[in-house]
């Protein structure tokens, strides 16, 4: 009998820390959104407000469009992006690209830039993704100091290339699909 009662304890206390662990992983998820996300989102529609009220919004359509509205200069864009002196300082937290994508969607839902660039515009202004992160995953990953001094600019310089090379690719994608909608 005894054996039965410590089975059936045994069973509760793994179920117990299954829901502990269950409900400290919902707190912390509450408290990230209540803490961060919430926060940004407020800020953003702070800042697409502001932009639209004020008609700064008109001043930077005038801006983007030019830039947005063809691939050539959606290519330059990208390549701006992902020099290797510039890239890490434009990838951390990705706030300038998402800024940039509210304000390029509003412009597309305007009327102003032709829906066939949404997908172009993304990976032109997000082409430096990553490049903030590949010295920290190479850390995460304990590779050697000098894996780490050849990686960087390896990585940082292929950028130079797929990223330019990703606005053409979801161009050619983006009118496809147009085509067979």
């Amino acid at each position: 009998m005894s054996k039965v009662l410590d089975f059936i304890a045994g069973i509760g206390q793994v179920v117990s820390n299954i829901v502990d662990h269950i409900f400290e992983s919902a707190k912390e998820a509450v408290k990230t959104v209540l803490e961060t996300v919430i926060p940004f989102m407020v800020f953003i529609s702070l800042i697409v407000g502001v932009v639209n009220y004020t008609g700064i919004g008109d001043i930077i359509a005038g801006l983007i469009a030019p830039v947005m509205s063809n691939i050539p200069s959606m290519v330059i864009l990208s390549f701006v992006c992902v020099l290797p002196f510039l890239a890490p300082i434009l990838a951390p937290g990705a706030a300038i690209g998402q800024v940039a994508s509210i304000l390029i969607g509003t412009q597309i839902a305007a009327g102003v830039i032709s829906p066939v660039y949404a997908l172009p515009a993304l990976f032109a202004i997000n082409a430096q993704v990553g490049s903030d992160f590949i010295p920290v995953g190479l850390s995460l990953a304990e590779a050697e100091a000098e894996t780490i001094e050849l990686a960087v600019p390896a990585f940082l310089f292929s950028r130079m290339l797929t990223g330019p090379l990703g606005v053409i690719v979801a161009y050619l994608i983006s009118t496809a699909a147009g085509v067979f909608s």
